[in-house]
């Protein structure tokens, strides 16, 4: 898992976003949001902070998720991080 946590903090960096995210704890909130939900296509937001939210487009599959798209909102500007590319 340390792997892939890795790969979503380099994800992240090489879109641009001037945050420092934590792999596990960016995985953690995403699963969250999905757990217990049925199979599907979900965009799903999650605040961080009055300033700060995720908007994430994943689908939800019988025992896991596959993110595709995450939208850093950062104050005005909006970083979009492509995990399928």
């Amino acid at each position: 898992m340390n792997e892939l946590y890795q790969i979503i903090e380099e994800k992240i960096k090489a879109a641009g976003v001037p945050l420092e995210i934590d792999g596990r704890d960016f995985y953690n909130d995403v699963s969250e949001e999905v757990t217990d939900k049925e199979n599907g296509t979900y965009i799903v937001m999650i605040k961080k902070s009055d300033d700060v939210f995720y908007e994430a487009n994943m689908e939800v599959l019988e025992h896991q998720f596959d993110l595709h798209i995450v939208d850093f909102h950062i104050g005005d500007k909006v970083y979009r991080v492509d995990f399928d590319a």
